[in-house]
């Protein structure tokens, strides 16, 4: 798994609202939500490599 990094961000403050939200109804933290928002982007326009079922499971 790879390591993270901090990034600061600045964001409208109508769209952190409507990600805190988000993120709440999924249970997960702001950070986590964007993350996952940004990982689906990456995915689907293919600039991003979807982990294998077998990558997921297993940790380091």
């Amino acid at each position: 798994m790879s390591k993270k990094k901090s990034f600061p961000l600045r964001i409208n403050e109508d769209v952190l609202k409507a990600v805190q939200h988000w993120a709440a109804d999924d249970l997960r933290s702001v950070n986590a939500q964007l993350e996952y928002i940004l990982r689906e982007a990456l995915w689907k326009s293919g600039r991003l490599k979807k982990p294998s079922p077998k990558q997921i499971i297993e940790k380091p």
